[in-house]
């Protein structure tokens, strides 16, 4: 079995901010971000294993500080973990105030992507050799993420799929919710 390092699948993508990019409020609108989160985690992926790669599930996206039109962008990404056939790339985004040098840490996120074969299929990824404590922590951190994100897949497919009127009405219960069926 082949192997990379995490280096192998670093990338960064750096983007000016437009004013097309804007939403009602005069910010970045969240949509862009996530297209472009989406690319770096193509890209980082595709470059690790060599294929083509698909976006399976994305974790952890919250937006701790607005980016502003006239910011350059970077998404810094690196494959953090890997399964059989799929990867955890964790990516940081920061946004740069150009004229002050200013640089602001405003999300970061992990995408699950699978590696596709020429035909479609689901295809083997190379091992990670992870070379340092950083990188061993990342690895831990994906390896839980995947856990939890597929708990959470299991426990919404199971429990809460014949759940019926009466647990779903105490499950209401000292929520800011009205309900009113007819």
């Amino acid at each position: 079995m082949n192997s990379k390092t995490v280096l192998d699948s670093e990338v960064t993508i750096t983007e000016l901010m437009i004013p097309s990019y804007a939403n009602f409020g005069g910010k970045v609108h969240g949509g862009i971000l996530l297209a472009l989160m989406d690319k770096v985690a193509y890209v980082c992926a595709s470059k690790y294993s060599g294929s083509y790669c698909v976006t399976v599930a994305v974790e952890g996206v919250e937006f701790l500080t607005p980016v502003e039109v006239g910011e350059l962008v970077s998404l810094k990404a690196s494959v953090n973990y890997v399964g059989k056939t799929t990867m955890i790339v964790g990516i940081r985004v920061e946004a740069l105030h150009p004229q002050s040098g200013l640089v602001k840490h405003t999300n970061s996120c992990y995408f699950t992507m699978a590696a596709k074969d020429d035909n479609g299929l689901l295809k083997e990824v190379p091992e990670l050799v992870l070379q340092n404590e950083l990188q061993l922590r990342r690895f831990c951190e994906g390896k839980a993420i995947r856990r939890l994100s597929l708990q959470k897949r299991e426990y919404l497919k199971g429990n809460l799929k014949d759940v019926n009127r009466q647990e779903q009405m105490a499950m209401t219960m000292g929520e800011r919710v009205v309900v009113s069926l007819s």
